[in-house]
């Protein structure tokens, strides 16, 4: 009796640990050596050289045309970033930083007297957006399970490139 009751509640144990899931993936593919976003056709590739790993369907600011020029203006950048952070404790799941303001952001801003804003991210929970419309403050949206997915295989340091 005392072993039956040993392995029942041995099995309990791992049936519970089989199905927990965490927000933390691993990858051991091939290196995503750069990110392309258009916001066009609202796509996030993930590129090894020219081929694609994996692609994404994205939200984008809610004022999503032209290039972030200040701090509330709802849009999105465009041009040449780096991944340069990761946020595990996101209010969005789990996110990737970009190296939204670079110097020329911040010349631009200033030279008319504004302030470029920052904390642009890649970041999951596009279901909170109203009627699956554009909706950040100028991040890039992408399922939950989609930003577990690219956390995993995305490092810092990798460019991203966001087009019109």
């Amino acid at each position: 009796m005392r072993i039956l009751l040993t392995v029942l509640l041995l099995f309990g144990v791992l049936s519970t640990s089989a199905c927990s899931s965490s927000k933390f993936k691993s990858y051991d593919g091939p290196e995503v050596t750069q990110l392309f976003i258009s916001k066009e056709n609202r796509k996030l590739y993930l590129l090894n050289g020219k081929d694609i790993l994996a692609d994404y369907d994205i939200k984008l600011g809610f004022a999503p045309q032209g290039h972030k020029q200040m701090r509330g203006d709802g849009r999105t950048p465009e041009g040449f970033y780096l991944i340069n952070r990761r946020n595990p404790n996101s209010s969005y799941h789990l996110s990737l930083g970009i190296s939204y303001p670079n110097r020329r952001d911040v010349e631009a801003a200033k030279s008319v007297g504004l302030d470029p804003g920052g904390d642009i991210f890649i970041h999951g929970a596009n279901s909170k957006g109203p009627n699956g419309g554009d909706w950040t403050a100028g991040c890039i949206a992408v399922k939950d399970s989609e930003i577990e997915e690219i956390y995993a295989m995305v490092k810092d340091g990798t460019p991203i490139y966001i087009a019109p």
